[in-house]
């Protein structure tokens, strides 16, 4: 049979059995892992409740800012959590942002309007100036967690850092499973010299010490959100390599994998179309997992002083804190448990991924 004629009763083959969600075709066997993995519930439950809480650490903004929701005045409405308004729009003196904390700005809005401010009147980054007493400050009606040792808000602050470790851990677990699931599909599929080479570059790669390279480096270059994501991401691929180089080394030479290329298919479509999908069975328990491990990362550099560039929201940051004013527990109690909470969520859906994924897992 010529490739032409496979080509054509490829696609006059009878659909493959199952249903459509959203357009997508849910098979047998993914409606099986489904139900397997909401019959897990507390891991199908701690999905849901970080998805909850990332999504409203997005709308950061809008629960904690030092800027109101709306301002009506003088007739007008007003947003300035999304446009800088000067301080002479409210009749003020200067053409700089107006400071909407600020007493008098406050008296000329009042006198002909109102404001409208998010649940907590503070940013990770406002310096409160009318504490009760010394920073850090104890939990109070104002500060729900208190303030750290600067005078800043500690509920703010976990907010703003919850949603940068999170963006952080997605950001470099996408970007090294594409990149691993790619080398390891080469390595595998290919073999020979291309495999060899292939690993001895990992071994050598792997061994370099990370921790000591972001210390040299921190010295040389300010270090910053994507700076990090950067050089982490130099060593984060290779923990996907494995699973997938195995799987592509194991079906490279099924009847067919053989079959396809008799009939002329190229090897990119062999690779990615036939032999990827079964890969990504392994690799999807290991998502959640290193998504975790993304999280703690980022929490150990920003610990030790080589993470985010100072004054950003992070729970490292707060850890250190914690450490450095034993006589504010608020402080190492509130980065403890964001962090404790956060990492369980992810690794009780990560057992629940692992096992809606093993055929030998049967949930009553």
């Amino acid at each position: 049979m010529s490739p032409d004629t496979a080509t054509a009763a490829d696609t006059t083959a009878p659909p493959l059995p199952g249903r459509r969600v959203f357009g997508l075709r849910i098979t047998p066997l993914t409606e099986r892992r489904l139900a397997n993995f909401r019959r897990n519930r507390r891991g199908y439950w701690s999905l849901w409740i970080f998805v909850l809480l990332f999504v409203l650490s997005l709308g950061a903004e809008l629960i904690a800012n030092d800027k109101p929701f709306l301002v009506y005045f003088n007739g007008g409405f007003y947003v300035p959590v999304a446009e800088a308004y000067a301080e002479t729009t409210f009749g003020g003196e200067f053409a700089t942002e107006a400071d909407y904390r600020d007493p008098y700005v406050k008296d000329l809005i009042n006198a002909k309007g109102w404001m409208i401010w998010p649940p907590i009147p503070y940013s990770y980054d406002t310096i409160i100036k009318d504490l009760p007493g010394p920073a850090p400050s104890p939990p109070s009606l104002d500060n729900w967690l208190g303030t750290d040792d600067q005078g800043r808000d500690v509920m703010a602050r976990m907010i703003y850092g919850f949603r940068i470790s999170v963006l952080f851990g997605l950001a470099l677990t996408a970007i090294s499973a594409v990149i691993g699931i790619a080398a390891g599909a080469v390595q595998g599929y290919f073999g020979g010299w291309i495999d060899l080479l292939a690993q001895r570059f990992m071994e050598v790669w792997s061994g370099l010490p990370t921790l000591y390279l972001l210390i040299i480096l921190a010295s040389v270059v300010t270090p910053s959100f994507w700076w990090i994501l950067g050089l982490m991401l130099m060593f984060s691929w290779m923990a996907f390599v494995g699973v997938v180089r195995a799987e592509f080394l194991r079906a490279r030479n099924f009847d067919y994998v053989r079959a396809a290329r008799a009939l002329g298919v190229s090897d990119g479509v062999i690779m990615f179309k036939h032999v990827l999908p079964n890969a990504m069975v392994a690799t999807l328990t290991f998502l959640p997992f290193i998504l975790s491990g993304s999280i703690t990362t980022l929490t150990s550099l920003d610990f030790l002083g080589f993470g985010l560039p100072a004054g950003s929201p992070s729970l490292g940051e707060l850890l250190n804190q914690g450490k450095n004013n034993i006589q504010a527990p608020w402080l190492g109690f509130t980065a403890f448990f964001s962090l404790a909470i956060m990492l369980s969520l992810l690794v009780f859906v990560g057992e629940a991924v692992r096992d809606a994924f093993d055929p030998r897992k049967v949930f009553k």
